[in-house]
């Protein structure tokens, strides 16, 4: 493979492409393709909990299953956020159980979500994916050994693209989400940012996801 796309919700594949594609509780397991399925915060639904996490756990076992995600807080959702803090460690369990790290939907919640890892201490990576955020924000997940991922959203964000260049790459992944942007333009881009050859971004990408993911 040449690019990785941890997160997508595209389920066109390119032989040269190992993407990572984002399912829900009652979608179909993807075949042949790498995925990760988890309950989303927008989408919890309390008399449906029980079947959702049944169904989550039923095709962690799918050796095509690498993470558990996405799933975890958003303050501006209308989803009761005392509810997602519940389901979200229920996804934290699941993650050290099944040896498979987390991809994890974040919006205003940070704080939190940083303060969850120091009390779970889990063995798991977690990922932060679409992350679109400051320098600050950024130094505080890396501090705290997350990962980030960043998506389309760079490509015309100048102080995005500020704060990736203060961003080790061994730190960083790269997706696609829900944009129709090709990841091997989120690649040029990244690398044109960090100003490094396009294959030393393609080699040290890869070796994150050696280190963090069992295929």
């Amino acid at each position: 493979m040449d690019f990785i796309d941890i997160h997508t919700h595209a389920t066109k594949q390119c032989p040269e492409i190992l993407s990572i594609i984002n399912i829900y509780p009652n979608n179909t397991v993807p075949k042949n393709n790498p995925f990760s399925i988890g309950i989303h915060p927008w989408y919890i639904t309390e008399n449906n909990l029980q079947l959702d996490f049944k169904n989550v756990e039923q095709k962690l076992y799918a050796k095509n299953c690498l993470a558990i995600g996405e799933c975890g807080l958003d303050k501006l959702s209308k989803t009761n956020y005392n509810l997602q803090i519940s389901v979200f460690k229920k996804h934290i369990l699941l993650s050290e159980k099944y040896n498979k790290p987390l991809i994890i939907h974040c919006v205003k919640a940070f704080n939190d979500i940083i303060h969850l890892k120091k009390e779970h201490k889990p063995q798991q990576q977690w990922i932060i994916h679409g992350f679109n955020k400051n320098k600050q924000i950024a130094n505080d997940l890396i501090k705290n050994n997350f990962i980030i991922s960043i998506g389309a959203s760079f490509l015309r964000n100048e102080k995005l693209q500020n704060t990736i260049k203060e961003i080790p790459v061994e730190n960083i992944f790269l997706e696609t989400d829900d944009s129709n942007e090709s990841i091997k333009n989120i690649y040029n881009k990244f690398a044109q940012i960090k100003e490094k050859d396009l294959s030393i971004v393609k080699q040290k990408i890869t070796e994150n996801f050696n280190r963090i993911f069992i295929v």
